[in-house]
C-alpha cells in the first residue's frame, strides 16, 4: 500500500506536495470516485487511479533532467498562464519541474518523474541548497547582509540564514536553504532594493555551467545529491 500523493509523485504527475493540492481540490479518483483525503492509501497493483480522465501508471523508467530556464517561462506543467519549461524539453516520459524558479528569473532547474528525488531536493529539512546570481539596483549594504545572514522575518516567518558572498557592483551571491515563493526578491523588496536580474546558478552539488538558455541536458541524482 502507498499513499496516494507518493503514488502521484513516482508517477510523474507532479512533485508530492502539489499532490496533495490535487487530492484535496478534488482532481484525483481511486475506482471511480473523487477522494479528498490526503491520508488515503492505494494498492498501486489494483487500484484505478485517475487525473484529468486518464489513468495514471507508475513510471518504470527514471529520468532526470537540468534544465538552463529562460526568462518568459513558468516553471509548471499548466500552460494557462504562459509559456512552460515543458514547451522547451521533448522527451517520451513525463516530468516535472523541482521546485520554483519564477517567470522572470533564470537558470538552473531540474525536472524529473522520480518522488523520492524532488522531495529530497525540495523539502527544507533535507538541506539541499540553492545558489543565485542577483544584480540589484544598487550595493547591497553590509548591514543588510547581517539581516539575510542572521534569518529575517518575512511574512511573520522567521527564514532560515541566507549565506552573501561576493556582494560587489550592485550584485551579490546568494545561498538558500529553502525557497519560498518569490523569496528572494521579496527578502531584498522589504529591504528597499529592486531585483534586476536573478539567475539560480547551482543546486546542491549541480552547477549551472556551460548550459546556455534553453538548453538542457541529462544527469543523474548523484550529480545533485
Amino acid at each position: 500500500m502507498m499513499r496516494l500523493q507518493k503514488f502521484l509523485a513516482n508517477a510523474g504527475i507532479t512533485s508530492r506536495r502539489k499532490a496533495e493540492t490535487l487530492i484535496q481540490s478534488g482532481k484525483i479518483e481511486v475506482n471511480g470516485s473523487i477522494v479528498r483525503d490526503l491520508g488515503t492509501k492505494i494498492d498501486e497493483n489494483s487500484d484505478t487511479v485517475k487525473f484529468a480522465n486518464r489513468i495514471v501508471k507508475l513510471e518504470s523508467d527514471k529520468i532526470y533532467i537540468a534544465l538552463n530556464k529562460p526568462t518568459g517561462y513558468i516553471s509548471s506543467t499548466d500552460s494557462q498562464q504562459g509559456k512552460t519549461i515543458l514547451d522547451i524539453i521533448k522527451v517520451k516520459n513525463r516530468v516535472y519541474p523541482v521546485g520554483r524558479l519564477d517567470k522572470d528569473s533564470s537558470g538552473l532547474i531540474i525536472l524529473t518523474n522520480d518522488g523520492e528525488f524532488a522531495n529530497l531536493i525540495t523539502h527544507a529539512r533535507y538541506g539541499c541548497q540553492k545558489e543565485y546570481f542577483v544584480t540589484l539596483d544598487q550595493d547591497l549594504r553590509s548591514e543588510h547582509i547581517k539581516i539575510l545572514e542572521k534569518g529575517m522575518i518575512l511574512a511573520g516567518r522567521k527564514l532560515q540564514p541566507v549565506r552573501v558572498t561576493a556582494a560587489q557592483n550592485k550584485s551579490a551571491r546568494m545561498v538558500l536553504s529553502e525557497g519560498l515563493n518569490r523569496q528572494i526578491r521579496r527578502m531584498l523588496g522589504k529591504l528597499g532594493y529592486t531585483v534586476i536580474k536573478l539567475k539560480r546558478i547551482k543546486i546542491g552539488k549541480l552547477e549551472l555551467a556551460d548550459l546556455e538558455p534553453g538548453q538542457w541536458r541529462h544527469i543523474k541524482p548523484e550529480n545533485v545529491i
